[in-house]
């Protein structure tokens, strides 16, 4: 099933595209290949292969949440360009 100038327009314009008509003529080729390769794959026996949404296993990658040792609050304080009463001090952004 080839696409017409048509279809393209009509597929640009529910994609909220604006194509110039030369747009339309440049693009038409190339969704037509891809829609060559798309009926290509139609002719596939695919008896006995289960659907599948990804090509690899999916698995949990989080970590487990352990506690370990961290930092002092006056460990992490020492690199604080400025620091007072066991806080960070910065410049003040908000204009009164």
């Amino acid at each position: 099933m080839a696409l017409t100038r048509e279809d393209v327009k009509k597929v640009a314009l529910l994609s909220r595209l604006e194509l110039t008509d030369e747009e339309v003529d440049v693009q038409t080729k190339p969704l037509n290949d891809l829609l060559q390769q798309f009926e290509a794959l139609l002719a596939l026996d695919v008896t006995g292969v289960e659907p599948t949404s990804h090509s690899m296993p999916v698995v949990n990658v989080f970590r487990q949440d352990e506690i370990k040792p961290s930092l002092t609050r006056d460990q992490v304080l020492a690199n604080a360009p400025e620091a007072r009463d066991g806080c960070f001090v910065v410049p003040k952004i908000i204009a009164e």
